[in-house]
């Protein structure tokens, strides 16, 4: 593809795909030629640096996440709604947990999350400080719940499948000396050592929604 017909939208998208399927280390200029049909150097013409390509895909993936109406709901439904969006869109790109340590992200995709996010809990009652606190707990507490899935893949791709049955054998050595996680390891639904108990993540989102609306409640009238 001639630099002339390529588009940075089309890079971006190739980016994500790539991606997805290989990770952040993956992600190189000529791979992703190979995925357009183009040379790398037509790449550049549009995007500049692979930092500038993670900020790009990093950002468009934002504008999967849908934005509940907060006026046709109660704050906590669209704040329970835009925390579980959330980790979809973040399970879908586990690389994008990794890339918020080592790039700068932003972009109005990001920017368009970041202010339905703090309307949710304005809209609460939280004032303008409480609720930027309110969005970021949130928001640390979802980055949080998609470690495992981003782990998964990374340790997937960098290990063979003899390395990881052996490190989970040693794991499950080791606990026998912890009763507490040992009788959990012995209840076949929790046969996967790194996984989280099933609806662990609505019991803590709605555990801190439970902490805000208790917050909310306490606060001084008159």
């Amino acid at each position: 593809m001639a630099r002339n017909t390529l588009t940075a939208e089309q890079i971006v998208t190739a980016a994500i795909a790539l991606l997805d399927s290989d990770g952040l280390d993956g992600l190189n200029m000529r791979s992703l030629g190979q995925r357009l049909g183009s040379a790398a150097t037509a790449i550049y013409w549009h995007i500049k640096t692979k930092d500038d390509l993670v900020r790009l895909a990093a950002d468009a993936v934002w504008n999967e996440v849908e934005l509940p109406d907060i006026a046709a709901s109660d704050w906590r439904s669209s704040a329970f709604a835009l925390a579980t969006g959330m980790r979809g869109m973040l399970n879908r790109h586990p690389w994008l947990g990794q890339a918020f340590s080592g790039h700068l992200l932003y972009g109005a995709g990001k920017m368009r999350f970041d202010e339905h996010s703090l309307a949710v809990y304005e809209k609460a009652g939280f004032a303008p400080a409480d609720a930027d606190r309110a969005a970021a707990t949130v928001f640390v507490f979802v980055v949080g719940s998609t470690l495992d899935v981003a782990a998964e893949v990374s340790l997937t791709r960098r290990l063979s499948e003899e390395a990881l049955r052996e490190a989970v054998s040693r794991a499950h050595e080791i606990a026998e000396g912890f009763p507490l996680v040992r009788a959990r390891l012995r209840v076949p639904a929790a046969a996967d050592y790194s996984a989280a108990p099933e609806g662990s993540f609505e019991f803590g989102l709605r555990a801190v929604l439970d902490g805000f609306e208790a917050r909310l409640g306490a606060r001084p009238t008159g």
